[in-house]
């Protein structure tokens, strides 16, 4: 091959790539979104767990784009004893997690769970929680039925309050 040919080629290739990788790149971030209905959850994520850590919080935010209310009930997962519904509270300076019956997802609205606020406890993990895997969760809601979301496993050092856009839900 001349010179030529081989710019040409290397070129090509460049932009192929590039292409593939853009496309790849863009199917990640859609990936983080999912709409079920009238609902649409984004960023679903659990932080990897560090050496002796037996249990996991997951965290999405949900938005509802109906005129009515609905109620986040319960979710499921395998390799766990038990998924509760928690909050966190302050009482006396205090601040302390409490399983709740449900989260409500306001008309029109959006709840957000977050670290400090609503979450998903995931109690007596199999195995911990490792960083860029999955974790495939089902989330039940009163009006909206089952909805299966995947929870991407972040490092345990994530911090989501440096992204813009994301603070935490509390009551």
């Amino acid at each position: 091959m001349n010179n030529m040919t081989k710019k040409h080629l290397s070129a090509l290739a460049f932009t192929l790539v590039t292409g593939l990788t853009s496309f790849g790149m863009s199917s990640v971030a859609m990936a983080t979104e999912l709409v079920a209905g009238d609902l649409k959850l984004t960023a679903p994520w659990i932080r990897a767990s560090v050496p002796g850590q037996v249990n996991g919080a997951g965290y999405v935010q949900i938005n509802n784009q109906a005129a009515q209310a609905d109620r986040l009930i319960s979710a499921t997962t395998n390799g766990v004893n038990r998924v509760e519904l928690h909050t966190i509270i302050n009482e006396n300076g205090v601040a302390k997690m409490r399983e709740v019956p449900g989260i409500d997802v306001p008309a029109s609205g959006v709840v957000k769970l977050m670290p400090g606020g609503f979450h998903i406890m995931f109690l007596g993990l199999s195995a911990p929680f490792k960083a860029d895997t999955t974790v495939p969760v089902t989330l039940k809601f009163e009006k909206a039925g089952e909805v299966k979301v995947n929870f991407e496993i972040k490092p345990p050092t994530f911090n989501p309050g440096a992204m813009s856009g994301h603070d935490s839900h509390k009551h």
